[in-house]
């Protein structure tokens, strides 16, 4: 073994099973890292890619067996539990990420990463001059120095994932498990964070669902079905297509929907101004949605996508100066009467709902436009949710608490309580961020039956890719600024179709 090899950390599955929730989640798995390998990790939804980069992390344990299921190696020493080698290993999901926002977590992004270097969740201690120096190191190697005094919770989605990548690598780890950590990048973080994977030396684990997010550096793939291995070995004889296959569209060039009649007002924006924390996230913003209407939202992370999806559900106000009109909402009008009438699939949900809600109950409270339910459900929103979980095939998980889904299961749940009270506007912000091919491609034909039928819809995403095929409008955001707004410009640049939007 060389000097290298002996300094990174090797892992060694053996016939490993994991039950969650009283259901075997990971079958009779066995798999090896070695130092110096770079794995990517595919499966579709619910494939127990998360759990097993838990059980590698010591997160979740294995069931008793007569042989050890997990041995971990570095140089010529050997464990056969993670409890000696933990702080060896780095692992980042968006659990981590949606645990700042439900505990509302916002010391500065500097003081953030610093915790990776005290392997604490806050900061328990002010950081020494020589770990500033370390923290900044890092930083600059995303091209995130600029971010180092803001508050954590300021920063965009795409954002805040760079900045907690950040975190785990001032850990110095050993070995770096990254569970769909592209969710969310834009175009130029994407490209920095596969650039920093490709000349990375330590080992790394990578799950995506995307084709596009495979690093160029990965050498090896193991593909999960229904918590079984299904290949294991060297990428290049991987049959990766299979399972990260491209829905129909995000392989060709895009085509417009075809504009149809002016529908009813039902948001208006005008020279709209918005700040967040004392500082201006939006600028001089109009913008109106008709029903029928597709609008796509697009531009890098950080130039207050999210920040209008949630001005336009009412969690922002506009300052003086600006206007915000919504159909039915007047003087006196509660806002929850319109937030009824809307449905909404952001990342932040994930963090807001508790995790020991069932499905039914959070898809029943999509009925309120709230977060679990004030009093029991009545019949009438026991028979929407069931109709709403029938329609997205749903209907398995119905009584399953969140805590025991994947994350993609997850958002296919968010999009049921969307849909559960048939809304005339749809708010998505980045809503195929992880869910695997097959679920993208139902739910975009979903959506664009939506909007055939006369509901609105405004959809933000870095991706190309992800735009759907009935888009009439787009929306570029560039500082807090309009670049573009109007309809979807037919003559895309071969920068935009080599490329997701900025």
């Amino acid at each position: 073994m060389s000097a290298v090899d002996s300094r990174y950390l090797g892992v060694e599955l053996l016939h490993a099973n994991v039950r969650r929730g009283g259901r075997r989640v990971l079958r009779d798995l066995s798999w090896r890292i070695r130092p110096g390998e770079r794995w990517v990790l595919a499966g579709g939804n619910g494939a127990g890619k998360t759990q097993l980069l838990k059980l590698i992390a010591g997160s979740v344990w294995p069931e008793a067996a007569a042989l050890p299921p997990r041995r971990y190696v570095r140089g010529r020493r050997e464990w056969l539990t993670p409890q000696e080698v933990k702080e060896d290993i780095a692992y980042l999901g968006a659990e981590r990420q949606d645990k700042y926002q439900r505990y509302g977590w916002d010391t500065s992004v500097e003081r953030i990463v610093g915790t990776g270097i005290h392997r604490s969740d806050i900061p328990l201690e002010a950081l020494t001059p020589g770990e500033r120096r370390q923290v900044l190191r890092v930083l600059r190697a995303l091209c995130a120095a600029h971010l180092a005094k803001r508050p954590f919770l300021s920063l965009s989605y795409g954002e805040r994932r760079v900045v907690l990548l950040a975190r785990a690598l001032a850990s110095r780890p050993r070995l770096l498990l990254l569970d769909e950590v592209l969710n969310g990048l834009d175009g130029e973080n994407r490209t920095r964070v596969l650039r920093w994977l490709r000349g990375a030396r330590l080992p790394w684990v990578l799950a995506t669902h995307r084709p596009a997010d495979v690093p160029p550096g990965a050498t090896r793939a193991l593909l999960l079905d229904r918590g079984r291995v299904v290949y294991a070995g060297p990428r290049r004889g991987a049959p990766l297509a299979r399972w990260l296959e491209a829905p129909p569209g995000e392989a060709r060039s895009r085509r417009a929907a075809r504009a149809a009649a002016p529908g009813r007002r039902l948001v208006h924006l005008r020279r709209a101004r918005v700040y967040l924390d004392g500082s201006r996230a939006l600028s001089d913003i109009s913008l109106t949605v008709r029903a029928g209407e597709c609008w796509v939202v697009h531009g890098r992370n950080g130039s207050g996508k999210t920040t209008l999806l949630r001005t336009l559900y009412g969690d922002h106000g506009v300052a003086v100066g600006g206007t915000l009109e919504r159909a039915g909402v007047s003087a006196g009008v509660p806002l929850e009467r319109f937030k009824r009438r809307v449905g909404l699939v952001a990342p932040h949900l994930h963090a807001d709902h508790p995790r020991d809600l069932t499905v039914t109950e959070v898809v029943q409270s999509g009925r309120y436009a709230s977060v679990g339910l004030n009093e029991a459900p009545r019949p009438a929103d026991r028979a929407a949710a069931r109709r709403s979980l029938a329609l997205l095939g749903l209907t398995g998980l119905a009584r399953r608490p969140l805590r025991e889904l994947s994350y993609g299961q997850s958002r296919r749940v968010l999009f049921a309580r969307a849909l559960v009270h048939e809304p005339q506007l749809l708010l998505l912000d980045e809503p195929f961020a992880g869910v695997d091919a097959p679920t993208r491609r139902a739910l975009m034909e979903r959506l664009g039956s939506l909007v055939a039928k006369g509901t609105a819809m405004v959809v933000t995403t870095h991706r190309l890719g992800d735009w759907p095929g009935c888009a009439t409008h787009e929306l570029e955001l560039a500082g807090g600024r309009a670049r573009y707004c109007g309809p979807v410009r037919r003559a895309r640049s071969s920068r935009h179709a080599s490329r997701s939007p900025r």
